[in-house]
Formats: C-alpha cells, sequence, structure tokens
C-alpha cells in the first residue's frame, strides 16, 4: 500500500495506473512535438523525460526522484544522453555550493546565531502588532538572502507560535504574510533560494551583480509585499494590538527571553557572505575561471567549521545537508541539459520569438508570467532548468542579462501564487498544522498570494525595464 500527497491511501494497482497515465501523457505530448514542430526521435525522448518529471513533481512528490531515476536511464538507453554529457549537464559546482552552504547553516543553529535573531525581534521598543510584523517580515526575507527561504522561515514561524499562544491568537494570517515575504526576499542574493546560485552560475553573474540588479529590486517589491499584507490582515492585527496591550498592563513579557552566545554565529555568517562577496576580485587577482571561488567558498567555510567543531562534522554531513533534494535537483539538472544538447529549447526560444518577437520589453513580461505559473504549482527549480537553455538561445538575438532576472523574479515571486508554489510554503503550513492544528484554504491563500506576486511581479518588470539599457550586453 502506498499514499498519495494528500494521504489517501493507494493499491499498488492504483499507482500504477497512475503511473501509466503520466507515461502516457508525457509520451503523448512528446509525440505531438514530432507532429506539430518536427522533433527528431530524441527530442521526442528528451521533452517526454522532462514532462514526465514535472507531471511527476506535481502528482507523485514523494515519487520525484525515483522518476528522475527511470528518466536518466531511458535517457541513457535512447542515446539522448551520454555519461560525458551528463557529468557537463548535472551542475555539480552548483550542488556542492548547496551542501556547503547546508553545513554552515547547521553551524549556525548550533552556535545560536538563529535564536539571537528571534530574541532581537521581540524586544522591539513600543510593541504593536504592525510594528511586529513588519519587522519580523522583513527579517525573516533579509534572512533567506543570507542563508536560504527554508531555514529563515522555520525560525520566524517558530517565534510567530510562540508570540501568538501568549496572546492566544491565531497565528494563521501571521505566518502567511512571513511566507510571502520570505519568497520575495529570496530573490535578493544567490543564496537565498537554488535558483539563485543556478542562475548565477548559467548567466556568469557574480554576488555583486545579484547585488547591483537583484537585491533593489527586490527591496521595493518586499515593501510593496508589507504594505498589501498589513492592510489585507487589518483586522486580526487591531486584535494583536488589543491582546498585545492586556498583556503588558499585566507587565507579562511576550517570551521568556534566554542569554544566547551569539557572536560566534554572527561572525561565522559575516566571514562566509564576505567571502562570497569578494569572490569577483579574488578570481581576477588570482587569475582564476569566472565565478569559481565563488562556488568553492561555502565548501572553504564549511571545511573550517568541521575542522574546529570536529565533534559535529559529520552529524552536519550526514543529518543538515538534505541529499534527498540535491540528488533530485542533479538529475534534474541533467535531464533539462538534455533538451539544450537535442535543440528542444532552441525550439522553444524560436517559439517565443515568434510569438513575442525580438523586443525586451515583451520578452521580459512573458518570460517572467510563464515561468510565475509554472513555479506556482512545480518546483521552481524545474522551470528555472528547463527555461534557462531558451534565456542561452535568445541570448543569442538580444540581450540577456534582463531575461536572465526576468527568470529569476519570476520563479521567486511566482511561489506565492499557490500554497504549494515553495518549499517555503510547504513547511510553513507544515508546521502550521502541527503546532495549531489550522488549515489554509487554496483560495484563502489564493487571494493574497496571487495579488502580492502580481504587484511584485509588476514592481520588477517595471524596474527591468528601466535598468534593461544600463546592463552589461
Amino acid at each position: 500500500m502506498h499514499s498519495d500527497d494528500n494521504g489517501a491511501v493507494l493499491t499498488t494497482k492504483q499507482l500504477m495506473l497512475r503511473m501509466l497515465m503520466l507515461l502516457a501523457i508525457s509520451v503523448g505530448i512528446g509525440i505531438s512535438g514530432a507532429m506539430f514542430a518536427g522533433f527528431t526521435d530524441k527530442q521526442v525522448v528528451a521533452s517526454s523525460v522532462f514532462l514526465a518529471i514535472i507531471l511527476g513533481t506535481l502528482f507523485f512528490w514523494t515519487f520525484r526522484l525515483s522518476i528522475a531515476f527511470l528518466g536518466l536511464t531511458v535517457l541513457i538507453f535512447t542515446h539522448s544522453l551520454s555519461i560525458e554529457s551528463f557529468v557537463t549537464s548535472a551542475e555539480l559546482p552548483v550542488i556542492l555550493f548547496l551542501v556547503g552552504m547546508m553545513i554552515v547553516v547547521g553551524a549556525l543553529r548550533d552556535l545560536g546565531f538563529f535564536t539571537w535573531v528571534v530574541q532581537a525581534l521581540i524586544s522591539i521598543p513600543k510593541m504593536t502588532g504592525r510594528k511586529f510584523i513588519a519587522a519580523t517580515s522583513v527579517a525573516s526575507a533579509l534572512l533567506a538572502c543570507a542563508v536560504d527561504e527554508v531555514t529563515s522561515i522555520i525560525f520566524i514561524a517558530t517565534l510567530i507560535f510562540q508570540v501568538c499562544n501568549r496572546l492566544k491568537l491565531n497565528p494563521t494570517p501571521y505566518i502567511i504574510i512571513c511566507v510571502l515575504c520570505t519568497n520575495i526576499g529570496s530573490a535578493g542574493t544567490m543564496m537565498g533560494n537554488p535558483v539563485g546560485i543556478f542562475i548565477g552560475t548559467k548567466a556568469g553573474l557574480t554576488f555583486g551583480d545579484f547585488f547591483q540588479w537583484a537585491f533593489p529590486i527586490m527591496l521595493v517589491s518586499l515593501g510593496s509585499c508589507v504594505a498589501i499584507t498589513l492592510v489585507w490582515f487589518r483586522k486580526e492585527l487591531d486584535l494583536f494590538d488589543e491582546r498585545l496591550r492586556d498583556r503588558m498592563e499585566r507587565q507579562l513579557s511576550l517570551v521568556p527571553k534566554v542569554e544566547v552566545p551569539y557572536k560566534r554565529g554572527l561572525a561565522l555568517l559575516l566571514f562566509t557572505l564576505a567571502f562570497i562577496a569578494s569572490h569577483h576580485a579574488l578570481e581576477e587577482g588570482l587569475g582564476l575561471d569566472k565565478n569559481s571561488i565563488l562556488l568553492v567558498a561555502p565548501l572553504a567555510c564549511a571545511g573550517v567549521v568541521m575542522i574546529i567543531k570536529r565533534d559535529r562534522a559529520r552529524h552536519y554531513v550526514e543529518h543538515e545537508v538534505d541529499w534527498w533534494t540535491l540528488l533530485f535537483f542533479m538529475l534534474l539538472f541533467a535531464i533539462a541539459g538534455t533538451l539544450e544538447h537535442t535543440e528542444v529549447t532552441k525550439v522553444i526560444a524560436d517559439g517565443f520569438v515568434n510569438a513575442c518577437g525580438d523586443k525586451p520589453g515583451i520578452l521580459i513580461p512573458s518570460i517572467m508570467a510563464t515561468t510565475a505559473i509554472g513555479s506556482a504549482f512545480v518546483d521552481n527549480v524545474i522551470f528555472v532548468a528547463a527555461f534557462s537553455p531558451v534565456i542561452t538561445a535568445l541570448g543569442e538575438s538580444v540581450p540577456a542579462m534582463p531575461l536572465w532576472w526576468a527568470l529569476l523574479f519570476g520563479a521567486c515571486f511566482g511561489g506565492n501564487i499557490t500554497l504549494i508554489g515553495s518549499t517555503a510554503n510547504i513547511v510553513a503550513l507544515g508546521m502550521l498544522e502541527k503546532q495549531s492544528h489550522a488549515h489554509v484554504g487554496f483560495i484563502q491563500w489564493l487571494k493574497i498570494g496571487a495579488l502580492s506576486a502580481f504587484i511584485a511581479m509588476l514592481i520588477a518588470w517595471g524596474m527591468l525595464s528601466v535598468m534593461a539599457p544600463h546592463m552589461p550586453q
């Protein structure tokens, strides 16, 4: 017996029938490509396998790695992918970057850095509901920039549960606000979301490029999200103020405060960020390939951490690193690379040019909207992996940098549209159900999520249009 992602129990026969339906749909669409777009046999196989992974992730989340294994096997057997191409397309530097960052984040957790952030938030003077949630949501976004969106929301959600328990409030609106802001914040730097480092690697973008072009757009979009959500949940925030005044009149604290030796954790984070931020200057000074230091900087920091905290080294590698997800990413990147090797992405790029023209003013919103809608229902890494070769192909005829940023913002902001749009959403809602037995409906999330994503993408579109002429070609 097996269960699907909604918890319903499936028999082996039912599971096999669903798998056969997935296979039939994927192959059918691939064959349609041969009939209407002139796909070759290898292009049919490559597109069918990639579609199977998309549909498998959407309908068989727990089996996504199994489907990726089988898809890779099909590609090898049909000569659509060679071992050499697999190694080239698997983006091992990106995987190793994420391994290093996960180990550093584990050490930060041990050193009390995140607890210190939480303590700082609850120490805000003259606390009000709006001041609390504004500071908390901005902190969650900036924390996502520094580490990653999932780690950020775990610690911020823990703080929200503590405060809401003291005030006897429903934590749902506050969790939603912070998750929406976390997803927007994850677009600010390379470290906020796996798609950031992937796009940076494929496009040859540096940490400085992200800070110069992506971070300002993220900040303005974040401001819009905070403003919209504060108005949307104004009744809940009024109740927060009422309960908070009552508690303060009785001279009771929101949560118990503890002294945290945070300085070593803060030093580790600042050193890691400084190392990553200075990679371009170091690479030029040492005559190294572009982004080579960027990709090994987290590994170097992780190596130092594992020497200093050698009693925890094995724990960091075995438990802090999400090997399941990283292995899926590696296979996904390789299979997406097959689309490029078989020139499926060139056909898609030509289709984009035929439909939208070759003007960045039209391509930017088209790419952003397509990626956002896709990322609302399927892991954004999948869509970025599929679209990155398309951006590369488009870059042969139009300036590519604005298109890369459109891809980034569409993927990150699109995660706000639905409650399954990003990993941070799923993690936060799981914590909400476990801690408060509260359930968020699809439409309840869609109303505010789609609104905040739409406004954020309008801002990103406008700012990219203004910035595009000033970007390097």
